[in-house]
């Protein structure tokens, strides 16, 4: 099996079956497939929808409100109620799950990123299935992600996934409302650097009224993903082991296929993105390693740090010469930094206290130049 990176996105039709309330017997199928793929080797993230209904439901509310305090009312009842349900169904199976809510801004502010990033792959490296949801509670209008579709796509971009999962109450992504022209086709793949316009206008409209989302947030979702390199599947979440087989490589729903590796992505962002902040001065043998391509900056090789910046921020590298040699991203600020020079690894932590790893700069944070 190829994939092993994974992010699946539950909507709130998809838990419902259809229906007003949470279908169990619908998530103990998804659950098990999960389940029995993790198993093998694949990591996953569930991105999940569905706390205002289970909220709707433990409150027998008669519908979704439009009031937005009245929206976090009936997520903080139904959070707790849809986390214990997801933590009993995966134990059946032998599996840990953890609850992350996040917001936009959580992902907008680089350090933030990183602390999620980092938060995520310490649950991945130790077997634990992520959960996570938009934080409902107190998110608002002005500082939302908008909907689950547009966080799972930050997801895979966050952690680098193979595969985003997009589950929904459609087969896929049609030419036009299939509810309305009974001449709609499925568009079993997208390609093209750009998508359509014809697409986006046949992608307008919300599904039930249970979520929030609807096809063109997933259109949305799909070409943020696949633009970070990961390959997008929409898919209808009640076929019968849909997961199962969208991850052994079967031809169901609209595939999306991914522009970028996942290296060429964080190239660009390196390159392309926000000017850098400030300057490390390495020596002679941190030259070296970092030309021969296979090692990361290290604190022993730095011998100056200049300009003020904070950890995730990129940096420039320059060798004795002056001359500037790569450009990165870096784990530690410049003052953490300042104190860091020449020194070995190993004593980071007895330095500063703490520590975010070895490396000053990650060699897959790292851009020769």
């Amino acid at each position: 099996m190829t994939v092993q990176r994974i992010v699946v996105k539950l909507g709130t039709s998809t838990l419902t079956a259809g229906g007003s309330k949470l279908s169990m017997p619908h998530m103990v199928d998804l659950v098990r497939q999960m389940a029995q793929l993790h198993a093998t080797g694949s990591q996953f993230v569930l991105a999940s929808s569905g706390a205002m209904a289970a909220g709707r439901e433990t409150l027998d509310f008669p519908e979704l409100p439009k009031f937005i305090p009245a929206k976090q009312m009936l997520a903080a009842v139904g959070q707790p109620r849809l986390m214990a349900i997801y933590h009993q169904l995966f134990d059946l199976y032998g599996e840990t799950v953890a609850q992350v809510l996040l917001t936009r801004s959580d992902l907008s502010n680089r350090r933030r990123y990183l602390n999620a990033r980092n938060t995520l792959e310490a649950l991945l490296a130790q077997g634990v299935i992520p959960i996570i949801n938009e934080n409902d509670t107190v998110a608002t209008e002005e500082i939302r992600v908008g909907d689950n579709d547009n966080l799972s796509a930050m997801l895979a971009n966050l952690i680098e996934a193979n595969l985003l999962i997009l589950l929904t109450d459609q087969q896929g992504l049609y030419t036009a409302n299939p509810e309305q022209d009974p001449d709609a086709q499925l568009v079993t793949e997208v390609s093209e650097p750009e998508i359509p316009e014809a697409l986006w206008q046949a992608a307008g409209g919300t599904g039930n009224g249970l979520g929030t989302g609807g096809m063109f947030t997933k259109l949305q979702a799909a070409d943020l993903a696949r633009r970070s390199g990961t390959t997008v599947v929409i898919a209808q979440g009640t076929l019968p082991d849909i997961i199962t087989r969208i991850v052994a490589g079967e031809a169901i729903g609209t595939r999306f296929t991914a522009l970028l590796s996942h290296m060429e992505s964080r190239k660009r962002y390196i390159l392309a993105g926000p000017k850098p902040a400030g300057t490390l001065r390495v020596d002679p043998g941190a030259v070296l390693a970092l030309q021969n391509g296979e090692s990361s900056l290290l604190p022993v090789g730095m011998v100056g740090v200049e300009g003020r910046f904070e950890r995730g921020e990129t940096v420039r590298v320059l060798a004795p010469d002056g001359k500037e040699i790569a450009r990165g991203v870096v784990n530690y600020a410049a003052k953490d930094l300042t104190r860091l020079c020449g020194q070995q690894s190993t004593e980071i932590e007895s330095i500063l206290g703490y520590t975010y790893g070895d490396e000053v700069i990650h060699r897959d944070d790292l851009i020769l130049l």
